[in-house]
């Protein structure tokens, strides 16, 4: 009961803010509809179980006019049926698509918030395969929050609707064995909730474990396709290397999880399904055998018996509402683990950002960047980097230099803000534009000229300015391609993609440009004239690189070292006059 009831909370807390948010009415008012529809449906019910009494009772009694009364009423009603049934399908996938959209967008919206999808990766990324999380089960915790709860509520009014009714059929005719009659007021009431009872807690017995196999079913189906998109982005480096038989025996590792827990599902709902189809089966004769004895002393009528077996399966089915909906119930519960685990870890990274033992990033007065008392660690808690006393000026060009590993690239992410783990504080100039360009920049799929303004909207820089920063980098032959739409970390060159890096950065005219090696895959000539190019562009932008040729040192003004001191790395500055 604990494990249903903190379930019970984890669907409350996930669900609960659609119906508090801005779209609201809407979704309440067609949740609304969709479950007044739902009483309409059980109220029909009700009447076809009373219409089961006179119409066989008409064919027992061979009376025609009842009998064609008794058609035409059961048209009338059915047609109603059918219509308020299409009519609630519509509803409920239009509440659906609705709390799906205003979900996904709450997920996106958070997970891509202040670079809490990178702190979550930091922290081992609990989370794991968060593109399903968001399509998969957001997808299905909707679908199956809503026909579980409309079900239930089924059950429960169906319940209470044919209780009374099977409640006084029982006392119409009571039980009669052995030549007399046996006084148990409601004994079909019982019968039908022994019945359900014994079929609920055993099929729960048989198949509890299909929760766990569900979740880990998830799991490595999400991980086998998230490793196939892995192979086919980095398909050019996998071919050079001969990689193939590797990839292959890889996948094949991963796709063997799937089968292997694929196979345990399959033995475990065979199981559930060999009990429940058992159950489902022996509860259509069951009623029968009831009242079959009251019927052959003729305590009762054909219409009376076939009334009373009507009632019954409504009520033994209600009851049996968890051994029906088992399957999708494991699956529910797997799903709301998987984004229970998900808000968890977006929250941890939330906190990681604002925990008073991380890296605390200050908006301060004046025209400096500043690190104070600054230790950059490792997510493990190991020293990197001490920083403490660093200050970038305006205006001014550095050099960071060091070996691999020291800790270059991370001081820049503790700058710009997405690297909490150490402690001390990094100011940074109120309002100032920072930008970082990495070894190998980013672009999205699209358009060539959305793939050089990232992250700036589209049209936010016209042709005739594309056209001529792709010039000034040397790729003027692109210009023609502006509009065309393309994979383009895939289809150009490192180069080519660190040239448009710089056209990036040229377009933004940033106040403090950081380079971590963005321009290490260029001959050292085009290296040249692209710094060239930047400090005759953008002459008020502060520059910091990350490089390893001396050919860099003629474009900065100062150099900073970081040199092992122990089991951690120092800075070591030195002042030189630039040549360019």
């Amino acid at each position: 009961m604990n494990g249903i009831g903190s379930t019970l909370k984890t669907v409350w807390r996930i669900a609960a803010p659609y119906f508090r948010s801005e779209d609201k009415w809407a979704g309440i008012i067609l949740l609304t509809a969709v479950i007044v529809i739902e009483l309409a449906t059980v109220g029909i019910n009700v009447l076809l179980n009373s219409w089961n009494n006179r119409f066989y009772n008409a064919l027992q009694e061979r009376n025609w006019d009842s009998f064609v009364y008794e058609i035409i009423y059961f048209t009338v009603i059915v047609t109603i049926f059918i219509i308020i049934a299409v009519y609630q399908l519509y509803l409920n996938q239009w509440l659906q698509i609705r709390w799906r959209k205003w979900m996904t967008e709450r997920y996106l919206g958070e997970w891509l918030s202040n670079a809490n999808h990178y702190r979550m990766q930091l922290q081992g990324d609990a989370a794991d395969n968060p593109d399903q999380r968001l399509t998969d089960d957001v997808k299905l915790f909707v679908d199956r929050t809503l026909n579980i709860g409309i079900g239930l509520l089924n059950s429960i009014v169906t319940l209470a609707s044919f209780v009374v009714i099977l409640w006084t059929l029982s006392s119409a005719a009571p039980l009669h064995l052995f030549g007399r009659d046996i006084d148990i007021p409601g004994y079909m009431v019982w019968g039908a909730l022994i019945y359900a009872a014994l079929g609920t807690w055993l099929t729960h017995l048989i198949g509890w474990p299909l929760v766990g196999l569900d979740f880990r079913q998830q799991k490595y189906e999400a991980d086998f396709r998230f490793n196939l998109v892995r192979v086919r982005e980095n398909s050019e480096q996998i071919a050079l290397l001969d990689g193939d038989a590797a990839e292959r025996q890889r996948l094949l590792t991963r796709f063997g999880a799937v089968v292997e827990n694929w196979l345990g599902i399959m033995s475990r709902t065979k199981k559930v399904t060999a009990f429940t189809a058992s159950y489902s089966q022996a509860s259509v004769i069951f009623p029968y055998i009831l009242v079959a004895p009251a019927y052959f002393a003729n305590k009762m009528q054909l219409g009376g018996m076939m009334q009373t077996a009507s009632a019954f399966g409504s009520v033994q089915g209600a009851l049996s509402f968890f051994i029906s909906t088992y399957r999708s119930l494991a699956e529910w519960q797997a799903v709301v683990a998987r984004l229970n685990g998900f808000e968890a870890g977006i929250d941890a990274a939330k906190a990681l950002a604002v925990s008073p033992d991380s890296i605390q990033p200050v908006a301060a007065e004046g025209n400096v960047v500043a690190l104070n008392d600054l230790l950059l660690t490792l997510p493990n808690g190991r020293p990197l980097v001490q920083a403490s006393g660093f200050r970038l000026k305006s205006g001014e060009r550095t050099l960071v230099t060091g070996p691999s590993g020291s800790g270059k690239s991370t001081m820049f992410r503790a700058i710009a803000g997405i690297w909490p783990f150490g402690r001390g504080t990094i100011s940074v100039p109120k309002g100032a534009s920072l930008m970082m360009l990495p070894q190998r920049p980013y672009f999205p799929v699209g358009s060539l000229a959305s793939a050089i303004t990232y992250p700036s909207k589209d049209g936010t820089y016209s042709a005739a300015q594309l056209g001529d920063v792709l010039k000034l980098i040397g790729l003027p032959a692109l210009a023609e391609r502006l509009d065309e739409d393309g994979h383009w970390n895939r289809t150009l060159s490192l180069g080519e993609q660190q040239r448009l890096g710089i056209a990036r950065a040229l377009l933004h005219a940033p106040q403090y440009l950081f380079l971590d090696e963005a321009t290490a895959s260029l001959d050292e000539p085009s290296e040249e004239m692209l710094y060239r190019l930047i400090v005759e562009k953008l002459p008020q932008t502060t520059i910091v690189s990350i490089g390893h040729r001396k050919t860099l040192e003629a474009f900065h003004q100062r150099e900073v070292s970081l040199v092992r001191s122990g089991e951690q790395f120092t800075l070591d500055e030195s002042e030189r006059v630039a040549t360019i």
